[in-house]
């Protein structure tokens, strides 16, 4: 299997399983670290305003840039037992949530469509809609500045830009996400001597 670069997008805005919606999204850091996905950076968690209809509470997102060895396929199941794990269970879309991870990009890869994902519950790569939401585009900035969208080849500044001055906006706070990174990459994908991540080398892990 090629290893590959990976963003995944975390966010929750109830609490589950294991605890507040921080303590979540810490502990399923450390679970997909645990499935063999080795994390190279970390975004800060980030204060959004939720999406959908009726009153809930505010979100906490982040991105995380890993190194991946597994097929799509495989590391969806990995992402929904995780999921599981921390207490999501099937509702409303956008409805309130203990935990949501997305896997926003995998290695520029292009798989299925906006209309199949919605009928059959398909994975699409890249997100189809990762480049409508500021809160996704705001911590991808910080772990990924040179990404390109693989369909649209639009930057992700570029992207951010082009949306609604309300939905930057709603983007109003930063939490430290800080956490241990595996080994160094010497790639444009990754940040240099961010604040947010320990320079702290894991172990490599084999296929």
């Amino acid at each position: 299997m090629t290893v590959g670069l990976l963003l995944l997008g975390l966010g929750a805005n109830i609490a589950g399983p294991w605890g507040s919606p921080r303590d979540t999204l810490l502990r399923a850091r450390r679970e997909l670290a645990g499935a063999g996905l080795c994390i190279l950076a970390s975004s800060r968690i980030h204060r959004t305003l939720p999406l959908g209809p009726g009153r809930q509470a505010t979100y906490l997102n982040a991105v995380l840039l890993l190194r991946v060895r597994m097929a799509p396929a495989a590391l969806l199941r990995v992402i929904k037992r995780i999921e599981r794990r921390a207490g999501r269970r099937h509702g409303p879309r956008w409805g309130p949530r203990c935990l949501d991870i997305d896997i926003l990009d995998h290695g520029s890869r292009r798989l299925g469509s906006r209309t199949s994902r919605r009928r059959q519950g398909n994975l699409v790569l890249p997100h189809p809609e990762m480049h409508l939401r500021a809160f996704v585009l705001v911590p991808l900035l910080e772990v990924a500045p040179h990404w390109h969208h693989p369909t649209l080849a639009v930057s992700a500044r570029t992207l951010l830009a082009r949306l609604p001055r309300a939905d930057r906006l709603g983007i109003r706070q930063s939490l430290d996400f800080a956490g241990s990174a595996c080994n160094k990459l010497q790639n444009e994908h990754a940040p240099r001597n961010s604040a947010s991540e320990d320079v702290v080398a894991c172990k490599n892990r084999s296929p």
